[in-house]
């Protein structure tokens, strides 16, 4: 951590380039005495990253940044917040800090925090952000978080960890003990020291198989932001013998989307399927992560277009987590009833289809945007069938 860089002619520099190329930024002759024009651009990228995503940070004056990696890797504000409201007490370890924007929000909650991250640069970085941002209640501490963990006799109200895929591990489909830590094999030392854990995974984890690979599961959330998953967090008890509990929340701009349901009433619920009625249905990403596609039929009480479409519909106009469409026109998919499209504008989604929606635009000329969604789906009569629709909104 070059302290130079905190120096208020280098701070102002970064403020007044952050919209300046960065490439022009490291082909620039040296500007300041013991600050590199390598370190000057990292700060910029990094900063630039955090406009939108740590708007806290990019407000606060003289923060110190990592590499724009470190910016990419860390929870979004949005998804951080969220995740303090699932913990309360007096103490949570953070196993694997980080970037700390987790650790500063749950210092909201808890009484105190302790961060660990194994990088010495970033938990010196953190440390002294967490200074900057008047978290006085977290403690940093350079090292491995299980050493620390193994080595401490305290017991804690909460252990946060956010394992990270191994770089020999390829492919997008991954298990939970190909992290880093393999929590699989740790968890009993973690509860040897906690009731409470508290788990954050990729989005790309399948959730039936972090279930087979963890124990003890209460609740599982799926958090979407803007509609776009972020994160799966495993809530664990220990010697808990509940069924677990799925809550899915999407966080935008001007509203929060929020279902649940449990897992085992998901197994057993039944639905019903119907020809398209007048408003067509789309669960938001969160609810399709999550698996729930029975328990949202029943608690709306709609009708599924077909078993693997994951589309609903209903005679009346719901608030819906998700988007809600009226239905003008129900078609055979045929060429002909795609003429009238053909070198227009047109929203495109596909459900349960053969056909991408990439080819479906080259093959029917069909341009992107305008006012009209077509739906290409099928029916539970297993007909492929092409719904025009317009979106709205329940008054």
């Amino acid at each position: 951590m070059n302290k130079l860089i905190l120096n208020t002619g280098v701070q102002d520099y970064i403020e007044n380039n952050l919209n300046t190329d960065i490439v022009s930024v490291l082909l620039q002759k040296q500007v300041f005495e013991g600050v590199s024009q390598k370190e000057l651009a990292t700060q910029l990228e990094a900063k630039k990253k955090s406009r939108s995503k740590l708007p806290t940070w990019f407000a606060t004056p003289k923060v110190y940044y990592p590499n724009k990696l470190n910016i990419e890797q860390t929870s979004s504000e949005g998804a951080a917040e969220y995740k303090s409201r699932l913990v309360s007490g007096k103490n949570l370890l953070d196993l694997t800090g980080g970037f700390g924007v987790d650790s500063f929000y749950f210092s909201k909650k808890m009484e105190c925090v302790f961060h660990c991250e194994k990088n010495a640069k970033l938990s010196e970085i953190a440390a002294y952000n967490f200074v900057v941002l008047g978290a006085q209640n977290i403690k940093a501490h350079p090292g491995d978080g299980l050493q620390f963990l193994t080595a401490s006799n305290r017991h804690y109200d909460w252990i946060y960890v956010d394992p990270s895929r191994r770089h020999d591990v390829k492919g997008k489909v991954f298990l939970m003990k190909d992290c880093e830590p393999n929590l699989p094999e740790k968890l009993s030392l973690l509860f040897s020291k906690s009731k409470n854990v508290l788990i954050k995974t990729s989005p790309l984890l399948d959730i039936k198989q972090g279930i087979s690979e963890l124990e003890y599961i209460r609740e599982i959330h799926v958090v979407a932001i803007q509609n776009e998953v972020k994160e799966l967090l495993f809530v664990l008890e220990h010697n808990c013998s509940n069924d677990i509990v799925v809550k899915t929340i999407n966080l935008n701009k001007n509203i929060v989307q929020e279902f649940s349901f449990e897992l085992e009433k998901e197994s057993v619920a039944e639905v019903t399927y119907q020809l398209p009625q007048a408003f067509l249905y789309e669960p938001n990403s969160a609810i399709l992560k999550s698996g729930g596609f029975k328990s949202i039929g029943v608690e709306f009480e709609l009708h599924k277009l077909h078993q693997h479409s994951h589309l609903y519909t209903s005679d009346k106009l719901l608030d819906f987590p998700g988007r809600c469409f009226k239905i003008e026109k129900v078609l055979p998919y045929t060429k002909k009833n795609l003429q009238s499209y053909r070198n227009k504008k047109v929203n495109i989604t596909t459900r349960n289809f053969p056909v991408r929606v990439a080819d479906l635009r080259k093959k029917f000329k069909l341009k992107d945007g305008g006012e009209d969604y077509l739906f290409f789906s099928k029916n539970h009569l297993d007909d492929l069938i092409i719904i025009k629709t317009k979106k709205c909104e329940p008054s």
